[in-house]
């Protein structure tokens, strides 16, 4: 595994930067008809689902309910596979591989931890800029769903 290091855009430390992808997961959650999405603090910036790194250790489908958890404080619940994304250009970061669920939530939405803020959208009303590859994949949700 070759790898090289860069300059953390956080503490300005080097670290080690390693060609191998890094898997995340991304949760698109729905409730009445909208879906829930997060307006990013931290680079890249933009309107995204929620997600972020799988932990060692741990499934795909636990860090997607954590993620969830920490970014909007919603219990999660229905989890289903979306499908899988991977792009080498997805994300400036290196995160080229996404695992993505759709879910349920109950409880009531609050921004927190990489969310600024967050709001509940219908599909024809997203906000913009949206983050990433997201676009692509609210387009095969909503595709999906109505077809």
């Amino acid at each position: 595994m070759k790898s090289k290091t860069q300059t953390c855009p956080h503490c300005g430390g080097n670290v080690r930067i390693y060609q191998n992808p890094l898997p995340t997961v991304d949760i698109l959650i729905q409730r009445n008809n909208r879906i829930l999405l997060i307006q990013r603090k931290n680079f890249p910036y933009g309107w995204a689902l929620p997600g972020g790194f799988i932990d060692y250790g741990e499934s795909a489908e636990k860090a997607a309910v954590r993620e969830a958890r920490e970014e909007t404080k919603l219990e999660v619940y229905n989890l289903r596979l979306l499908g899988v994304y991977s792009k080498p250009d997805r994300d400036p970061r290196f995160h080229t591989i996404s695992v993505v669920y759709t879910a349920e939530a109950r409880g009531e939405s609050k921004a927190s931890d990489d969310a600024a803020d967050l709001g509940w959208f219908d599909r024809r009303h997203l906000p913009s800029p949206l983050a990433f590859d997201h676009k692509q994949i609210l387009t095969d949700f909503f595709d999906e769903q109505f077809h």
